[in-house]
């Protein structure tokens, strides 16, 4: 088993791939020392051909693969999709399209929440993996016989996974469902974000507005230093110095060297002086134009009975048509329904989930819909309308 190292054999690999109405993906990497993932390994497979790429290769373009990436000729078939489109993207400026995400598939058709490749794979197929070369070094060259099996393995089996979800989907008349899922996944704003939304990944531990546009600034610095030299966000401040800074509020070196989770000497690096201008950018901003704490609101009053009921119809309904309940709503969707019914912003209410489940909830809240205990299980049953309220 070989690795194709140059660009001509990849040239060749991509156009016999694109003959394929599909292509599986799988990639190895390491991100653990970089801010971008650094990709060392290349898995593809079509019914009766599997190749791997070196992207380590000297030499190697990278260029055939993404236009097999980009062919709307050959779906590509991923297995938890995100960081591998990741990537792709951050690589080649591309989204692959069109995708099929299996790991998605198989909770739309009710193998349960989040379900891994080798669970998929023993269900589908029967097939155990081998997970030994799981924390290989994939930088690391020459590669042995094991760990390129183990890669190649992550493709291979894909195949028959792919074709029984997407039989599946089709026989059951879900096709449609998983395109709308997709959506997100190949959306370009999932992977182009912006450093001045660095701080929606952090906990909200801001008590005042200033905190919050401190905080706000300083993971924006942050963020573009990580980008820039290419390190891990905690090599540059770990999330808890983002935190102290925002309640203290350093305005000179010298309060920032006395900060509890500064390193000794890191107020004199290059650095500081660009985290300092941060910390004063916020305090620039008027303070009308200071950013609001987000606070829920309070919800109306019985919210917490009708989320009960929701959770009921909720497990209800995944369990009828075999779909993962985390497909149909989220928690903080079964509270926006309970509090706001019809007018709640939530994906329940929108597409195939409103009519698998949306309408069903409203049914609940408005009256027309009851939850009885029969024959030892909870079922639902339409309430007719009494016959005053009929004339």
């Amino acid at each position: 088993m070989e690795l194709l190292r140059t660009p001509q054999e990849l040239r060749e690999a991509v156009n016999r791939l694109s003959e394929s109405p599909f292509v599986t993906v799988d990639t190895e990497f390491i991100r653990e020392t970089t801010f971008w993932p650094e990709l060392c390994l290349i898995q593809m497979a079509t019914p009766g051909m599997a190749v791997l790429v070196d992207p380590l290769a000297p030499g190697m373009n990278l260029a055939p693969f993404f236009e097999l990436m980009r062919n709307e000729h050959v779906t590509k078939v991923f297995h938890a999709a995100r960081q591998d489109i990741e990537i792709i993207y951050h690589l080649g400026g591309l989204i692959p399209s069109p995708v099929f995400d299996t790991q998605i598939a198989a909770m739309v058709c009710g193998f349960g929440d989040s379900v891994s490749y080798d669970q998929l794979v023993a269900k589908i197929t029967g097939v155990q993996l081998d997970k030994t070369s799981r924390f290989t070094d994939w930088r690391n060259r020459p590669l042995s016989e094991r760990q390129l099996e183990y890669a190649l393995a992550d493709v291979t089996h894909l195949i028959p996974v792919y074709e029984n979800l997407r039989d599946r989907l089709e026989r059951e008349q879900r096709a449609e469902w998983l395109k709308e899922e997709m959506a997100v996944i190949t959306s370009r704003e999932t992977y182009d974000l912006h450093p001045d939304d660095a701080w929606r990944r952090l906990k909200m531990r801001a008590r005042k507005p200033i905190e919050l546009a401190v905080l706000k600034s300083v993971a924006a610095w942050r963020e573009r230093e990580a980008r820039e030299r290419n390190i891990p966000r905690g090599r540059v401040l770990k999330d808890d110095v983002l935190y102290e800074i925002a309640q203290q509020q350093p305005r000179d070196l010298a309060a920032l060297g006395r900060l509890r989770g500064i390193p000794s000497g890191w107020e004199r690096s290059n650095n500081a002086a660009g985290l300092l201008e941060a910390i004063n950018a916020a305090f620039r901003i008027p303070k009308d134009k200071l950013p609001k704490l987000p606070r829920p609101p309070a919800l109306p009053e019985g919210t917490s009975a009708a989320a009960e009921l929701i959770r009921v119809v909720l497990k209800l309904v995944s369990e009828q048509i075999g779909v993962a309940p985390k497909m149909l709503a989220s928690s903080d969707d079964i509270e926006q329904l309970a509090a706001y019914g019809e007018k709640a912003d939530v994906p329940a209410l929108t597409g195939w989930r409103r009519e698998v489940f949306g309408e069903q909830v409203l049914k609940l809240l408005n009256g027309e819909l009851g939850i009885r205990f029969e024959n030892r299980r909870i079922r639902v049953f339409p309430i007719e309308p009494a016959a005053e309220e009929q004339e």
